[in-house]
């Protein structure tokens, strides 16, 4: 069982937000990007969808943007809101497409592998 959202830090050090409920992204499909021991992926980075990621992520064997309605997953396109496996985000800004981030909704444990700043160059700008 997850840990109540509410109790989460994101990396800004702040109370974890609601990454989407439309469609209804995360682990544990709750709209947060929290992780546990069963999310191997470790789906902790709030990004807003761009067709380049999109175009990526299918390219690395990941189709995000493919609706697979016998897992209730409509397909993602452009602006809407995912909460991504961090080492997909991380090879996103390698190869440098790395969607933008909500990061008060980004869980902290992201920064295991990327930096703040990193995280905060890539801040979503509504």
């Amino acid at each position: 069982m997850p840990r109540d959202p509410s109790e989460l830090t994101n990396v800004l050090g702040g109370k974890l937000q609601s990454c989407c409920m439309d469609p209804v992204t995360g682990f544990y499909r709750n709209g947060y990007c929290q992780t546990g021991p069963d999310d191997r992926g470790m789906h902790t980075v709030c990004a807003v969808m761009t067709q380049a990621f999109l175009m990526f992520s299918r390219q690395m064997g990941n189709d995000l943007s493919t609706p697979q309605p016998s897992f209730g997953f409509p397909g993602l396109k452009p602006g809407d809101r995912w909460c991504l496996c961090v080492q997909r985000w991380q090879e996103a800004l390698l190869a440098e497409v790395a969607p933008p981030v909500v990061l008060e909704a980004c869980h902290i444990s992201a920064l295991e592998f990327v930096t703040l700043e990193e995280l905060q160059a890539h801040a979503y700008q509504s």
